[in-house]
């Protein structure tokens, strides 16, 4: 899967990273490289908490192509 991620480096030098398409999903890094690994680790927490949440509502997973 490829996501579009952000990366910008704050007043303290430290590289924020959020994904858009994902509400909530942000990481930092001392380095961008740091700041990359980290945001990874973020996103499959995100789709894991998420699919969970799924799992315990009457839901369905659907796959869309746009």
């Amino acid at each position: 899967m490829k996501l579009e991620v952000i990366i910008e480096q704050d007043e303290t030098g430290y590289y924020v990273a959020e994904v858009p398409i994902f509400p909530g999903c942000v990481s930092q890094g001392r380095t961008l490289a740091e700041a990359k690994a980290n945001i990874k680790e973020a996103i499959a927490g995100w789709i894991a908490v998420m699919n969970d949440k799924v799992k315990h509502r009457r839901a369905q997973i659907v796959e869309v192509s746009v």
